[in-house]
């Protein structure tokens, strides 16, 4: 890969994309924001912005019992998309692969 001229990181953005795949860790029972901080290493304000932008997104959720946080649906049903597409290929290639092993009449 080349390099570019210009950096286009953007720590935020890192950020959050390294939340998402924490909370992926326990989808179930989620995690407190200080956990979550300390997994980022970020502060307890930032978590709690990062929190707040990913539930407007509809990403993220707030258990008001224990006031873990963790995925809405919405990511994991993506991801069962993928594997449904890829086993869908993976189907018709073997349907390919059936047709061409087929004795010639």
């Amino acid at each position: 890969m080349s390099e570019r001229a210009t950096d286009y990181t953007n720590d935020g953005q890192q950020r959050i994309i390294k939340l998402i795949l924490v909370l992926f860790g326990d989808v179930v029972n989620g995690m407190t924001p200080a956990v979550l901080a300390r997994h980022i290493d970020c502060s307890p304000a930032v978590m709690t912005r990062d929190l707040f932008n990913l539930q407007l997104a509809g990403l993220a959720d707030r258990d008001e019992t224990t006031g873990a946080w963790r995925l809405t649906p919405r990511l994991p049903q993506q991801a069962i998309k993928v594997w449904t597409a890829i086993d869908a290929a993976e189907r018709r290639l073997q349907e390919a692969k059936n047709r061409f092993n087929r004795n010639p009449d």
